[in-house]
């Protein structure tokens, strides 16, 4: 089957549904190619921490009810280093902005249900296995889906594909430069039956390692410790992880973990990843097509999400005015959030893991970091606003 539209988008995450229902408000025609059914797209469980702008832009597509209702907003973060806990709070730093936890497949389901509400196609289980003739004003999709092969001619072609997607293999050799950090150790990660311990994340330093604790509901709870690479889930038994989170989130005082049923765990690496140029031809990508960043700060899904407004931006000011301007300033308008985002998620990430003996010159290093937050409102400030999600770059 060959088939029409304005703007093809690979990909039915986060990014490519947002770009889809963006679209849709402004009058422009999609079609969205997920090689995954419908099914897995909402059972995958990613992240779960919401920026403010986030929440602003999901609220004006009309697609944050369930938000509102089930999301919990944070209005703060602790900080703990050896046992020394210190709370930033969000709204006095940054003029009442704040996050909200609610998890990523609950999004991806409300931008689902959406979409199919006002007549967007998606093609579930539908791979696309190559683009053609991206130079040109006709782009070509090619891809399978129940056997069979069928193209989709657009005017755009998105790719919202993910790392391991199609999109950005699509961009020339030579066009683009690769930026990659690899970090020593990885992230045990927990989902848990279990009412979270705290009212608000905790990012917490340990001699033995780094430790977060988050939660999805107030029913269950998401926890980390920091691992070697080289670590397996096999060597950790449910009671081990319970003992070492909580030594490791103790602050010394009256603070007790909540244990419950683990109901998922695995092992995630950590790790940095860009490009430099998002766009050729007629093909621009989005979100982890293009980028990654570890999940310590909780960024991936939110700078997934300001790729596209700016896409859709940019898509508008052409079908509008016959102008290219935004599309062609795409990639330098998205790199200006991804250079702050990555340096932010460096700088947590670096901070609260463990990368060199207690008492080391790295350490002491880390603990004047800590230090200067608690004692430098202007420091704390830093922290917030990064972590609520600038408004504007």
């Amino acid at each position: 089957m060959n088939h029409k539209t304005q703007v093809g988008i690979i990909g039915a995450g986060p990014a490519g549904l947002t770009l889809a229902l963006l679209l849709k408000q402004q009058g422009i025609e999609s079609v969205i190619l997920e090689n995954r059914d419908r099914h897995y797209v909402e059972s995958r469980v990613r992240a779960g921490l919401l920026e403010q702008n986030t929440v602003d832009l999901l609220t004006s597509l009309g697609v944050a009810d369930r938000l509102h209702q089930e999301g919990l907003q944070h209005h703060g973060v602790y900080l703990s280093f050896n046992g020394v806990r210190h709370r930033v709070p969000f709204q006095e730093l940054t003029g009442g902005r704040c996050i909200t936890i609610y998890g990523q497949q609950e999004v991806v389901k409300d931008l689902i249900k959406a979409n199919l509400e006002q007549s967007t196609t998606i093609l579930f289980e539908a791979t696309a296995t190559q683009i053609t003739d991206l130079e040109t004003d006709a782009p070509i999709i090619h891809y399978e889906q129940n056997g069979e092969q069928h193209t989709l001619t657009c005017d755009f072609v998105a790719g919202c594909d993910g790392y391991h997607g199609i999109g950005r293999k699509h961009l020339p050799k030579g066009t683009y430069n690769e930026f990659r950090i690899e970090y020593p150790f990885s992230w045990l990660g927990i989902l848990a039956h279990a009412k979270p311990s705290s009212d608000e994340l905790i990012y917490a330093y340990h001699e033995r390692g780094f430790a977060l604790h988050s939660l999805r509901s107030e029913t269950v709870s998401r926890l980390y410790l920091q691992v070697a690479n080289d670590d397996h889930i096999d060597n950790w038994t449910d009671e081990q992880i319970w003992d070492e989170l909580e030594i490791r989130l103790s602050d010394g005082d009256d603070f007790r973990l909540n244990r419950g049923e683990i109901f998922e765990k695995g092992i995630t690496p950590m790790r940095s990843f860009m490009i430099d140029t998002m766009q050729f031809g007629r093909l621009f990508l989005a979100g982890d097509a293009a980028h990654i960043v570890p999940p310590t700060g909780g960024k991936g899904l939110n700078l997934a999400v300001a790729d596209v407004k700016l896409l859709a931006e940019a898509l508008l000011e052409h079908y509008e005015t016959g102008q290219d301007n935004r599309l062609t300033s795409y990639t330098s308008d998205c790199l200006r959030r991804i250079w702050r985002v990555q340096d932010f998620s460096n700088t947590m990430t670096y901070l609260f893991h463990k990368q060199a003996p207690h008492g080391s010159f790295e350490n002491q290093m880390q603990q004047a970091k800590f230090d200067y937050i608690r004692q430098s409102t202007a420091m704390a400030t830093t922290i917030a606003e990064n972590y609520v999600g600038l408004k504007d770059i």
